[in-house]
Parts: C-alpha cells; structure tokens; sequence
C-alpha cells in the first residue's frame, strides 16, 4: 500500500508542477491549440480557446512514469515485465498523438497528418504491441470478466491478439474523443485507474482467487502512478483550462486503461469502466451512421460528440463536464460492484477467508 501511495502522490506532485512548466514553454513558442470552425461543423461556441497551450499529456505520462520508478525504489517491489511493456506502448500510442498535435500546431488547422490514416495506424501498433505482450508475458489468453475463467473462453494465440488489440485502440480513440471539454477526459479517466488500482490490489491481495493476475502489485502501482498525474493535471486543465491534454495524452491514456484491463483479466468489465468513453464514441459513431444513412442529409445530435450536443441545447460548459463525470462516477462504481460482487460469490464457493 505505500508504495502505491507514494507513486500517486509523486506523480501528482510532478504532474502539477511540469503541467506548469510545460504551460509556459508553450506560451513563449506562442502558438497553441487551433479550433474547428463553422466551415468543419466544430465547436464554435469554443473559438474563444484558440492558441490555449496543449500537449499538456506530455506532462501526465512522464509524471505517471516518475512516480511509478520513485515507488520501487523501496525494497520489494520489483520492475515487472508487463508494466514495462504497458509503459512502452503507452509511450508508443502517446509519440503518434504527439505528431498530430505537433502538425495541428504548425499548421494551425486541427487536422494532423494523420486525420485519415491516423485510426489504420494505430490499429497497426495496437496489434504489434498486444503480440509483444502475449509472447513476452504470462497474460492470460481467455476472454474475461471479472476474472480469467469468467466466461474463460480461450483464444487462439492470433485471435486474442487482435481481440485485445481492438480493445486497446477502441478505449484509446475513445479517450480521444472524450477529450473535447476541459478536464473531461482527464476526470473521467482519473475514475478508471483508481478502479484498476483497486482491481490489481484486490488481485494481489487473493492470489489464490486471481492467480492468474502477474505482478498485480506493479499493475496497481501503475495505474496509481497514473491517477495521481491526472489529478495534478487537472489542477491547470479545469474549466476553464490553462493548457490543453491533446492526442498525446488521451492516446497514452487510453492505451493504458485498455492494458490494464487485458493484464487484470478484466476485459469486459472495461466497457463499463469507461462507460462515458463508450457513451462518447458510441455518439460519434450514431452520428456518423445517421448521416450516411439519410444520404447525407439528416444528422441525430446537433453535433458529435454527445458533450458538444448538450452545450448546443444550452447547458452550459461547466455543466455538461460535471454531469459526465457523475455519469463516469457512476459506471467505475457499478463495475467495481460487479467485480466485489464476483469475489463475494467466488469466495462463498471456494470456502477461501481472506
């Protein structure tokens, strides 16, 4: 337990102040985030955030990464190969998200160089790095709820690989779309590694009950790593936002939520997890097949994602992110009632005492 509070709170503590740092860096190159306008159907109601700083992602993952390194640094705990793993792809997904943000910038249009092949790309990587992960690792090939034999149906070695890539690069593009009003993205996500962390202490914790979890204490450490960085960064990236997440961050982070779920064998529990990431995407998409549907003339939402369709009805910013992360808060207590709820059950058929 201490060192997972001491990863959350060094990584907080970083988060806060090289969100700073990085805020005026950004200042001093004097451009920042571009805007969609009328022309693109964006978001006009926030042209007044133009030139806000962003990449502000960067500092979350590195915060999260120093914290996680600081916590070992006690006795005990050792360096386990699927949270380096985790930490590579996370970094991997994060540096595409960096050249898109990196480009928007440049040209000062939010279409990156990836705006079309962006999504094929990162499906590509998201394959390349769940294969290092099941050939490396002892992660458990079966397809998972609350535990690896819940349902427990198992994979071929190729077909888990691309199921639990599409995993990964569906949480991590929905996290992206997510990440449209301040401190959006980050609370809610914020939500989903507190749950994580408990999962993987809980796993720890039993091991007789979730052997099939490795190195939960490391994954626990881990995600704790990455909650304290976004409470850090939500100091600066609340409404109204001083500095902006962008694909970097949102990429990393939802790549580590999707990592998370694959290593805690709770790979269906994660749709409800990330329940206002699935409400978010699921919009887009909604949107996108009513358009193509009516031949290009109907739309369901007044605009996609669903947050910017309630600021278009008149709710106000600030009300719409609150509201989200209540939606968010509720999901991540309905899933860790489900996992408790398994464990209590499982515990009553096994005759295990904790």
């Amino acid at each position: 337990m201490i060192a997972i509070l001491t990863a959350a709170g060094v990584a907080m503590i970083a988060s806060l102040a090289g969100t700073r740092l990085l805020m005026l860096i950004f200042k001093r190159l004097g451009k920042g985030q571009p805007i969609l306008g009328a022309e693109d159907r964006g978001p006009v109601q926030h042209m007044s955030k133009q030139g806000t700083p962003t990449m502000g992602g960067i500092a979350i993952l590195f915060a999260g990464a120093l914290g996680w390194f600081v916590a070992h640094l006690r006795d005990g705990l050792p360096f386990s190969d699927q949270s380096m793993i985790i930490w590579a792809a996370i970094f991997i997904l994060a540096s595409i998200g960096f050249i898109d943000d990196y480009l928007k910038v440049q040209r000062q249009h939010n279409r990156g160089l990836f705006w079309k092949k962006k999504g094929y790309l990162t499906l590509l990587v998201c394959v390349l790095l769940t294969w290092w992960l099941t050939a490396a690792t002892g992660v458990s090939e079966t397809l998972s709820f609350t535990r690896s034999d819940l349902p427990g149906i198992t994979f071929t070695w190729p077909l888990f690989v691309i199921w639990t890539a599409l995993l990964v690069w569906g949480t991590a593009n929905a996290v992206n779309v997510t990440d449209g009003l301040d401190g959006l993205a980050a609370g809610s996500a914020s939500f989903g590694f507190i749950a994580f962390t408990v999962i993987a202490y809980w796993a720890f914790r039993n091991p007789s009950l979730y052997h099939d979890v490795v190195n939960p204490l490391d994954l626990a450490v881990l995600s704790a790593s990455l909650a304290g960085a976004c409470g850090g960064f939500l100091w600066w990236n609340a409404a109204p936002a001083r500095i902006f997440m962008g694909d970097v961050g949102a990429l990393g982070l939802g790549t580590a939520l999707g990592f998370l779920a694959i290593t805690t064998n709770t790979q269906l529990l994660l749709p409800i997890i990330a329940g206002i990431n699935v409400l978010e995407a699921g919009s887009v998409a909604v949107q996108m097949g009513v358009f193509k549907a009516s031949g290009r003339k109907k739309r369901l939402f007044r605009n996609s994602p669903i947050h910017h369709h309630f600021e278009q009805i008149g709710w106000p910013e600030t009300t719409v992110i609150i509201r989200f992360w209540i939606i968010s808060a509720i999901c991540v207590a309905t899933a860790m009632a489900i996992f408790i709820a398994d464990f209590t059950n499982l515990q009553s058929l096994t005759g295990f005492r904790h």
